[in-house]
């Protein structure tokens, strides 16, 4: 590295630092090369997502920066880390169906070897004289110990394979926790949303609003024309409201049929509304039913909302909106609540 990119180096992690403090951003390596990145100017879409965020918050969230790095900033091997993990669970689950159809097999083979102990008990009947009975069946079992100790220690070898494959595929799920995406919608998923809202309520944050949605008798969906179906209906619902996202607006899964949406610099009146447009865009949902070719459009959905209060906690941000969303079902579901 030359003296000239040492300077200019320098000189760059100077205008990135003192952004990164004033939006409370942590100094960890993703987010010094995120910012670094962003004062050099080099990929203007990046700077416009940084700039948009930080005209709609007064701290930059987490989960979105991430996501700006990972699109932006990180090398391809990094990209590729959450495909690598998902042909592990993969490869995990086979080779743990395979320990437990060997295991059968193992059981199957000790129970044959027992059944014909008893087997041999009918040689006696058929003339074998005492001598020759005993003498071929002491030969027999000496062999056949061998065979079935070997039996039990396989299966007891497999037994602790297949709790060491349990325990790593445990562990490979807690990691997939910090994945950001939920793999059907495409929206970002509930770890990212209590992350991004937990940051986000470290600070006063007049304006913060939350909205909770829920697809209205979803178990119809499923019951009526399949999971298939009912998984484009999620498909289509998330995309919905990944589209209607703006003003720093930001959707989330927030499990099942359910989802959140996350507005800043806004007011119950307008969350209200937002959600209002967003309600009457999901009644015009139109799904074809590929078992039988007719149109599913009966999709709607229920809105709860909620603003942020000073001294809210995480819980009771998101209670006071799953109350809103209960009074949206109870009074007829198709609705937002409060209803103005």
């Amino acid at each position: 590295m030359t003296t000239d990119t040492l300077v200019e180096s320098a000189a760059k992690l100077k205008k990135a630092v003192p952004l990164m403090m004033k939006y409370h951003v942590p100094t960890t390596p993703i987010n010094y090369a995120l910012w670094y990145t962003y004062v050099s100017n080099e990929i203007p879409e990046l700077n416009d997502g940084l700039d948009d965020l930080m005209a709609n918050f007064e701290l930059c969230p987490p989960v979105r920066s991430e996501v700006l790095y990972r699109k932006f900033v990180a090398t391809k091997a990094e990209s590729t880390t959450w495909q690598l993990r998902q042909s592990i669970e993969t490869m995990l689950g086979d080779l743990g169906q395979c320990v437990k159809d060997t295991q059968k097999d193992a059981t199957k083979f000790e129970t044959a070897i027992n059944k014909s102990f008893n087997d041999l008990r009918r040689i006696e009947d058929e003339g074998w004289s005492i001598e020759e009975v005993m003498g071929f069946i002491h030969n027999l079992k000496g062999s056949s110990k061998l065979i079935t100790n070997a039996a039990k220690f396989l299966n007891n070898s497999l037994a602790k394979s297949q709790q060491e494959i349990e325990s790593l595929k445990q562990q490979l799920l807690e990691t997939q926790k910090l994945a950001l995406y939920d793999s059907l919608t495409g929206l970002l998923n509930r770890y990212s949303f209590d992350a991004e809202l937990t940051a986000l309520l470290s600070k006063n944050n007049n304006g913060l609003c939350l909205i909770l949605a829920d697809i209205d008798h979803f178990k119809y969906f499923n019951d009526q024309y399949g999971h298939l179906l009912g998984d484009q209906v999620l498909k289509s619902f998330g995309k919905r409201l990944n589209d209607s996202a703006r003003d720093g607006s930001q959707a989330y899964r927030f499990g099942g049929e359910e989802f959140a949406i996350l507005l800043p610099s806004s007011s119950l009146s307008r969350a209200r509304q937002f959600a209002e447009t967003t309600r009457k865009l999901i009644e015009k949902l139109s799904l074809k039913d590929k078992r039988t070719g007719k149109s599913v459009d009966n999709i709607n959905a229920s809105f709860g909302v909620s603003e942020f209060r000073a001294g809210d906690s995480l819980t009771s941000f998101i209670t006071r909106a799953d109350k809103q969303l209960y009074q949206a079902k109870r009074l007829g579901r198709n609705r937002v609540f409060p209803l103005s």
